[in-house]
């Protein structure tokens, strides 16, 4: 059993890395592998948002992350810098910047470039999308 760390890049929508990286998720977890963390970054932080609202008929990847995130203990953690550049703020950094709300959606954290750091040395592979 391997450990891994995903770093998704694109968006929630409009490319298909962010759902190659949740099905990449699945099948590692299917394997019997251990998917410690995914850190959204670039644009990846829109996938953090809780305003992300598709249609009916379509696939919600964010509650899909989360979903997965609270089966098997995953950390989602989104790039904070990349975060705030995009409007994905949490109560933090509403407070920070005197914000009136947020939209992190739950399950996801904002986190430093040191939590990626931290991965890829400790986790046995990190996988980009």
């Amino acid at each position: 059993m391997l450990t891994y760390t995903l770093v998704v890049n694109g968006s929630v929508y409009g490319s298909q890395s962010a759902r190659n990286a949740y099905l990449f998720a699945c099948a590692l977890l299917e394997k019997g592998h251990q998917l410690v963390s995914v850190f959204f970054y670039q644009d990846g932080v829109n996938n953090a948002s809780n305003l992300i609202l598709p249609a009916n008929d379509e696939f919600d990847l964010t509650k899909a992350w989360q979903a997965l995130s609270f089966q098997h203990g995953i950390r989602l953690e989104s790039c904070v810098a990349a975060s705030l550049r995009r409007g994905v703020v949490d109560d933090n950094e509403s407070k920070t910047h005197g914000l009136t709300s947020r939209n992190v959606a739950d399950g996801f954290e904002l986190s430093g470039l040191g939590g990626l750091a931290e991965a890829m040395l400790v986790q046995d592979r990190v996988v980009q999308f």
